[in-house]
């Protein structure tokens, strides 16, 4: 699916009035549809954002499900059997899918993934993740992480692409994992409207991704100033309410 021209000015001109500085990008598995910056751009291209509220999605969320894909790790496996001194805090029972479940289990889920993978966060997400990925530009630096908007997109491509390299934890991520319960969860993901599931970072103006595999398309906003909080979910419905027939 790519975005018809209007909408794509639609969207430009929605950001342009709430955050005049943000940068923003909608796509699919082959790349960028229409953004705030030409794909080629220096300023798109080689500017690193600060985007440590994404960190639990674009570091943590792949660096464990490449521990579930190569065995160590099994989501319903109580913590204590992986010997982790950290993980032993949490309370009996606890197991992976608990954490990813819950938005307060991010930093217990580090330890373990750093326990399981012999390293600390950073350096398994680049050797695992990043690298094979192409992005070479996404770092921890000076205690948050920074990328570049071309790793950005490349990520959420690879999220979205039907054989991308982390597309059968994203199948397994992208579903509602909490039953009836409320509020309903994916593993580190959260459901949206029109079939959307998103990671906004913590902050409530702060930068965040949503992807919608069953239409291939992925959206980013990295917002540029104080921008009201209510662009988040305008931006979104804009990129991905279902067009009237």
């Amino acid at each position: 699916m790519t975005l018809l021209s209007d909408q794509a000015e639609d969207i430009r001109a929605l950001v342009g009035r709430a955050d005049p500085g943000a940068v923003w990008a909608v796509g699919g598995p082959e790349g960028t549809h229409a953004g705030s910056h030409p794909r080629d751009s220096p300023e798109g291209g080689g500017t690193l954002f600060d985007v440590g509220g994404l960190a639990a999605v674009l570091a943590l969320w792949p660096v464990v499900g490449s521990l579930v894909e190569e065995g160590a790790l099994q989501l319903h496996t109580p913590l204590a059997a992986y010997g982790d001194p950290a993980a032993s805090r949490a309370p009996a029972g606890t197991t992976a899918h608990h954490l990813l479940t819950h938005c307060d289990g991010a930093a217990t889920l580090t330890g373990l993934a750093e326990h399981l993978g012999g390293g600390p966060l950073p350096d398994l997400a680049a050797t695992r993740v990043w690298q094979p990925l192409g992005m070479t530009g996404t770092r921890f630096e000076a205690g948050t992480l920074r990328a570049p908007l071309a790793d950005l997109v490349r990520f959420l491509c690879h999220v979205v692409s039907p054989a991308g390299a982390v597309r059968a934890w994203a199948a397994e991520s992208l579903r509602i994992r909490t039953g009836e319960l409320t509020p309903a969860r994916g593993l580190l993901w959260q459901p949206a409207p029109h079939g959307v599931w998103a990671h906004p970072g913590p902050a409530p103006g702060g930068p965040a991704l949503w992807v919608c595999p069953s239409r291939r398309l992925w959206a980013l906003l990295l917002p540029g100033g104080a921008a009201a909080t209510s662009l988040r979910s305008a931006f979104r419905d804009a990129v991905f309410r279902p067009n009237p027939a």
